[in-house]
């Protein structure tokens, strides 16, 4: 059973070393309740065991067991990929108790596909439309709750990495991320994935569905906020103001809403990529949050 490094790492960070030991028995535990036969693991999953998979009629599926951290994480996605109604992957079985899901096999990533940007943003900004409904009692984190937990988070992770990042561009993503939870509105907030970027968008027939949501009810300028943090060396070189303005052009959501997600998210996944060795991609993100800081006020 192969493991990828970065799922290793991070398991260690959340102290679930035990986890990974007790790993291959709980695959052969859910082969044999789910009637299963697990395959080879997928080498890029970050958060989770991703393998493939296929049931004892010969279809094939997707097992994902999710690495054991504080919070409800596993509850959440089981409870979005309910809710989506097909607009993400669909689900067949799960437990969150263990983190486990039995998923849809789906086909290549949007990343492997190696469209240009513009055509990469058009389809995930079209499939995270997809997932945006009303979803009053689902029980998921508020907007404002991801925006406290955000703060708390760059707050410490900046800290304990030694400032991988300038200062400034620490406070520049506070002071978003606390505009954000003031704007937020639970008469306004949906359904949101949370975590819409290529290698979470897959080929599904003759369009593409969304897998592993943060899901957060919340508003759907998160989502494309989260567009705003990739692709940074290609932000910059375009004018990042601008992939914002094009964003709420397409969506109707609005612009500066879209900016600000898009600078806590931008400097919270680059401490997050920094902290589990994921580069060069962390070093970028906090590179373009530096730059965007510099000519902040």
């Amino acid at each position: 059973m192969v493991i990828p490094d970065v799922v290793c790492r991070k398991a260690e960070i959340a102290g679930a070393v035990g986890w990974l030991d007790e790993l291959p028995s709980l695959v052969t535990d859910l082969e044999q309740e789910w009637a299963i036969t697990v395959g080879a693991s997928f080498p890029d999953a970050t958060e989770a065991f991703v393998a493939s998979a296929v049931r004892d009629d010969g279809t094939p599926v997707v097992l994902k067991l999710m690495v054991p951290r504080p919070g409800d994480a596993a509850a959440n996605e089981i409870t979005v990929l309910r809710l989506a109604d097909g607009g993400c992957v669909r689900l067949l079985r799960s437990d969150s108790a263990r983190g486990a899901l039995l998923m849809e096999a789906l086909g290549a990533s949007l990343n492997d596909l190696r469209l240009p940007i513009r055509r990469r943003l058009e389809i995930l900004s079209d499939a995270a439309r997809q997932v945006w409904r009303p979803a009053p009692d689902c029980g998921l984190p508020t907007g404002a709750d991801k925006g406290h937990w955000l703060i708390d988070f760059i707050e410490t992770t900046w800290a304990s990495l030694g400032g991988p990042c300038s200062r400034r561009a620490v406070d520049h993503a506070l002071e978003c991320a606390s505009r954000r939870v003031a704007a937020h509105s639970l008469d306004t907030a949906v359904l949101v994935h949370g975590d819409v970027h290529q290698w979470n968008c897959l080929v599904a027939g003759d369009g593409f569905k969304l897998i592993d949501p943060d899901g957060l009810l919340a508003d759907p300028a998160y989502d494309l906020g989260v567009l705003m943090r990739e692709d940074p060396v290609q932000l910059m070189a375009d004018g990042p103001y601008s992939r914002a303005s094009w964003l709420s052009q397409r969506t109707g959501v609005d612009a500066t809403a879209i900016w600000e997600w898009g600078v806590v998210e931008r400097v919270s996944t680059g401490l997050t990529a920094a902290s589990v060795d994921l580069q060069p991609i962390g070093a970028q993100m906090l590179d373009a949050a530096d730059r965007i800081a510099s000519d902040w006020r």
